[in-house]
């Protein structure tokens, strides 16, 4: 079986690493150099940095606050916000990026995945999709950092964008996010089960618990979080213990 991933997340607003809940009431949560540096210390999998208002904005993303953060990892690092076609993929990978996230501009135009995954491989794109529960057991799509409904069944979208290339699927509940609670398991679980591709559980880590849960019942392949690792309140290292501990693989 492949060892789990536990990955940290950066969400950037105005240079800095934001945390929020639900998508909103954003607090600071640190120099995102700063924590790059600890966590490729603290033996992270993987870091995503994700520039949260590129796209409501309509401008690129921060490409040299990525190439500071990129500079400091030699972990994978994925990078979002704001890409829109080849050139701005090409800027993020000479900037240090591992892995580009697209979101919103796939949705607008489902194309740009087939384009993307041509020039340049599906294992270097990822479909971050942010999702919302609106009817019980019915989870759609929302565009532009959560700011935007539509009525796109959040499983057909993610089983399309799979079929036009995407290699990874980066899984936000909108519902869980910032809470604490727990992940969306059910969905998570769903999801993970109708694509052939890695599915990354993001959204609601409170405790080591909820990770053992997302990876036994949800079947991720990854777990991202953000406010517990920037704040300490659970580090890496003593979460893979404890990962280890409850019978799932990771790298330790």
């Amino acid at each position: 079986m492949l060892a789990k991933r536990v990955i940290p997340c950066l969400d950037i607003k105005d240079g800095r690493t934001v945390k929020g809940t639900n998508f909103v009431n954003l607090q600071d949560a640190g120099n995102p150099v700063e924590l790059a540096i600890r966590y490729v210390h603290e033996q992270a999998d993987e870091l995503v940095f994700l520039d949260i208002t590129a796209t409501h904005e309509n401008r690129s993303t921060l490409y040299q606050l990525v190439h500071e953060v990129a500079s400091c990892v030699n972990i994978p690092f994925t990078v979002g916000g704001g890409v829109r076609s080849i050139d701005d993929v090409n800027m993020l990978l000479k900037q240090g990026a591992d892995k580009i996230s697209i979101n919103s501009a796939a949705v607008r135009n489902p194309t740009l995945i087939t384009t993307l995954a041509k020039e340049f491989g599906s294992q270097c794109i990822v479909l971050a999709v942010d999702v919302k529960e609106a009817i019980p057991g019915n989870w759609f799509v929302y565009l532009n950092g959560g700011r935007i409904a539509t009525e796109i069944d959040a499983i057909s979208w993610i089983q399309e964008a799979v079929d036009r290339g995407a290699g990874e699927i980066l899984l936000t509940s909108m519902d869980h996010d910032g809470t604490k609670n727990g992940f969306a398991i059910e969905l998570t679980r769903k999801i993970s089960e109708s694509v052939t591709v890695p599915v990354i559980a993001s959204g609601g880590a409170g405790n080591m618990k909820h990770f053992e849960e997302v990876f036994k019942i949800g079947k991720a392949d990854a777990a991202l979080a953000a406010s517990v690792f920037h704040f300490q309140e659970i580090t890496i290292p003593e979460l893979k213990h404890y990962l280890s501990k409850h019978q799932i693989p990771v790298r330790i």
